[in-house]
């Protein structure tokens, strides 16, 4: 009788525990099919990016990009980034040279990380809705939802990301590009003088969930 009782209470607890693995991936399921959602919004501004490796999704102005890799074996420099003008902060004070090295190359400023060296591997050809969705199942840790903009996000490091509406069609900024602005302050940019960015208070949450604000470079577009 006491082993019955074990084996019912051990399944249980495996019910709870699954049920509770199911609950905690909503964020990543509801990511990939709202990311998915923006590429079919936007479907001339997505392009295979030979040089690095992967794909690009480009604001509609063409002044920035975000950049996912489809082979993490292969990504030249970094996995997931950002890529925008360098002039805006250069006219806003930015001497380029005091910026960490591989930052700017020519006329842009990269921002973004390396995940791994995976070589990824696919049931058909590679597209871009694919390759997102395998950055999501193998770094969950880079997906986050951002509660006050009803925004789910790719973590970039340093306090950067690409993020995109949940739900479009109720949302006024479908896609942002989020840059921290130590790096570039520091380098000489004044912050309220970067045309086409706004130097912004964002809402967040610190490392124990308190809300906190914290100061932004972004870069909104609203695509619907």
């Amino acid at each position: 009788m006491k082993y019955k009782i074990l084996i019912m209470a051990l399944s249980i607890t495996l019910i709870i525990s699954l049920s509770a693995c199911s609950q905690s991936d909503v964020v990543g399921k509801v990511a990939k099919t709202s990311f998915k959602s923006v590429l079919e919004a936007m479907p001339n501004e997505i392009k295979e990016d030979e040089i690095n490796g992967g794909w690009s999704l480009s604001a509609p102005d063409e002044s920035a990009r975000f950049i996912w890799s489809k082979d993490y074996s292969k990504s030249p420099m970094h996995d997931i980034m950002i890529e925008f003008d360098a002039k805006p902060f250069i006219n806003a004070g930015l001497d380029v040279s005091k910026l960490p090295k591989g930052i700017f190359l020519e006329d842009k400023i990269m921002l973004g990380t390396e995940l791994g060296n995976d070589e990824l591997k696919y049931s058909g050809k590679p597209t871009p809705s694919a390759s997102f969705n395998k950055l999501v199942e193998n770094y969950r840790k880079s997906i986050g939802y951002h509660e006050a903009l009803d925004h789910y996000g790719v973590d970039l490091g340093d306090g950067n990301k690409f993020e995109w509406a949940k739900d479009m069609g109720t949302n006024d900024k479908d896609i942002v590009f989020v840059v921290n602005p130590e790096i570039f302050i520091n380098a000489g940019v004044n912050p309220d003088k970067v045309e086409g960015w706004k130097y912004a208070d964002v809402e967040t949450k610190d490392d124990s969930g308190k809300p906190i604000k914290v100061k932004k470079f972004l870069k909104p577009f609203d695509i619907k």
